[in-house]
């Protein structure tokens, strides 16, 4: 018959309780590092959504600085048709209004622009280079609408707030921006 040895401490195995909260904490650290790749995937493929939004709501408030800064407006007009009070009396359009392009003014979301098409933008195809034509896709923003809004804070000082709003990977998305325009150019 062969002696029993006895096992030191050291020499002992894993017990199924501590291989349980083992495997427990190890799915946790995997399913949250599943879970940040994910969110970085998705906000990976909304970022040509994202480039649009930032570079219309940037043309916006690029507009109401040239109606100031060509001095064909007053300072009067430049604002909303209705505003915060109800009768503005600006040439900037109220509300979500489609990305058309400019109209004869040649500032964007005014009533001439009601005539225009709907803005599109070229992308890079599946070889992402802009450079080489055959493979570029045209987009047009017919999901993307563009607010404008207009606000006093003093006599010579206004507020402009644009914000961008458009679908995405089912969701709708915002983008805004906010500026300050002066009576002085």
């Amino acid at each position: 018959m062969k002696p029993h040895r006895v096992l030191l401490r050291s020499e002992r195995g894993f017990s199924i309780v501590e291989t349980l909260i083992a495997v427990s904490l190890l799915t946790v650290c995997v399913l949250g590092a599943a879970g940040v790749l994910g969110v970085g995937l998705q906000l990976v493929s909304s970022s040509p959504g994202d480039l649009t939004a930032t570079q219309k709501a940037a043309e916006a408030i690029e507009s109401v600085f040239a109606a100031r800064d060509s001095h064909v407006l007053t300072w009067a007009q430049i604002r909303n048709v209705a505003g915060a009070s109800g009768q503005d009396g600006g040439i900037f359009l109220d509300g979500p209004q489609p990305l058309r392009l400019a109209g004869t003014d040649a500032l964007v979301n005014t009533t001439d622009d009601a005539a225009q098409p709907i803005e599109s933008v070229e992308l890079p195809g599946p070889d992402q280079n802009l450079l080489t034509p055959f493979d570029n896709q045209t987009v047009t923003l017919d999901g993307y609408t563009r607010e404008i809004q207009i606000r006093d804070i003093q006599p010579n000082l206004r507020s402009i707030t644009v914000e961008i709003t458009f679908q995405w990977g089912g969701a709708t998305r915002r983008y805004t921006l906010v500026t300050y325009v002066s009576n002085f150019a």
